[in-house]
Parts: C-alpha cells; structure tokens; sequence
C-alpha cells in the first residue's frame, strides 16, 4: 500500500495529556486509532491507553486474516468498553475512567471507521470534507435537527456534554459504524479528538490537509498548533492522526 501517515499530540493548556492515538500496519491493513480520555473523569488518561492497547492487541491477534471490517471494528470496540470497564473495577469507587474511540481500518483501498462520543473520522477529498463522523453530543444532535449551526456548535455552553462514551457504566455504549468508502488518490483521512477540530472549521480543516504536494506531517503539525493557539489560554489536549492515500 502506498501511503503517507502522520501522527500529532499536543498538550495543550491542560495539567496532562489524556489523549491516545495508534498506528499499526501489517501488508495487507492499517489500523488508526485516536481516543481522548475523558478529562472531566478521573484516569481518563489511562482510559485512553486502555482502549487504544485493546484495539491494537485486537488487531495484532487477527494476524491480518480480517474478513469483514466493520465486523472487526464493532467487536473491537466492545472488547475495549470491556476493558476500560474492568479497569475502573480495580479502582476506587469514586474512580470511573471513561473515553472516546475512532477507529478506522484499511483494507483492499477501502476505508472503514467506527466510533463512540466526540472525537471524529473526516475523509477529505480534493479539498472538501467529503464525509465525517457526526459526534455522540448534545450540540451534534441539535445541529442535526436544525435547531443550531454547525459553526455555533464550538460555541454553545452544551458543547462538552458527551452521550456516549468507552467506559463508565458497563451497559454498551452506542456504537457508530459507517459503510466502506473506497479510496481515491489523495484522498486524506483525519482521525482528531475534539481538541483539533473545536477550534477550527471544517473547510480549514479540509483545504490544510488536502492541499496537494504539501507534507502530510507538516500539514498536521500546523494544523495542530493552530488550534492550540486559537484556543489558547484554554485549549484542550490536541490529538491528530493523519493518512493519504497515494494508489
């Protein structure tokens, strides 16, 4: 497979960086991931790596014989609520790590993602956001129903309220899995946690990281720092990992 890939975690103005992300490819798939451990809970940072770790090893233990993606990525995810759960079993009461997921697995030139709360697939395309994630949110849900923009959504004081998320209670969570998408030269896939798009646009978004020749790392890496800076002094952890697709 002939693609570029990038990855980027910036603290931020926060005390910690609770935010996780992963890489993986075997000869045949690749595997990205991105989880934002859930700040206003205790361990989210452990949370994350938990999630992230029980994905990779998912991935690792199929030894690249995945025969249906999304099948691959709803039982993976559910494995990594299992774990995150049990985690916080080991903890004190008050202690219940929570996290969102992306995840996003390539195989045969097509693209299939999953997730759970906030953080967000894009799938640019010739500088345009072809598709993304709708997020597990309060804000996300009002945006749908027309009752606010999605320019005001950044903005609106529900903004951090998430619905869904790995971890907490048991009880599953609501798993979002899109449909394949083929993949088309240069095409880019962004998997971010909320830190990287809050601050930023989608059409900002879309025409950094598609413009075309430029170096996907430095793309990111810009990127980031600028919503750091536009959030700043209160900006949140800033996690992003990047793909283009070259074939």
């Amino acid at each position: 497979m002939n693609v570029d890939t990038a990855q980027v975690s910036r603290q931020g103005n926060r005390s910690e960086n609770q935010d996780r992300a992963g890489v993986v490819f075997t000869d045949a798939f690749i595997l990205l991931a991105v989880a934002d451990g859930m700040g206003g809970h205790a361990a989210g940072d452990v949370a994350a790596e938990s999630a992230i770790d029980s994905l990779v090893h998912a991935f690792k233990q199929a030894r690249g014989s995945i025969h249906d993606p999304t099948e691959f990525l709803r039982t993976s995810i559910i494995d990594a609520h299992d774990a995150v759960v049990l985690l916080g079993s080991s903890l004190p009461p008050e202690v219940r790590p929570r996290t969102t997921i992306t995840a996003c697995l390539i195989m045969d030139g097509v693209a299939c993602w999953a997730h759970v709360g906030d953080s967000r697939i894009y799938l640019i395309r010739d500088q345009h956001v072809f598709t993304r994630t709708r997020d597990h949110s309060a804000v996300e849900t009002m945006a749908q129903q027309g009752l606010i923009s999605e320019d005001m959504m950044s903005k609106h004081p529900l903004r951090n309220f998430v619905d869904q998320c790995l971890g907490g209670d048991p009880e599953l969570p609501t798993i979002t899995v899109a449909p394949p998408h083929p993949l088309l030269a240069g095409d880019v896939l962004l998997l971010c946690s909320d830190g990287l798009w809050a601050p930023l646009d989608d059409r900002y978004i879309a025409n950094e990281l598609g413009e075309a020749g430029i170096e996907l790392q430095m793309a990111l890496d810009v990127l980031a720092a600028e919503a750091e800076s536009r959030a700043s002094p209160s900006s949140d952890n800033v996690t992003g990992v990047a793909l283009r697709w070259q074939d």
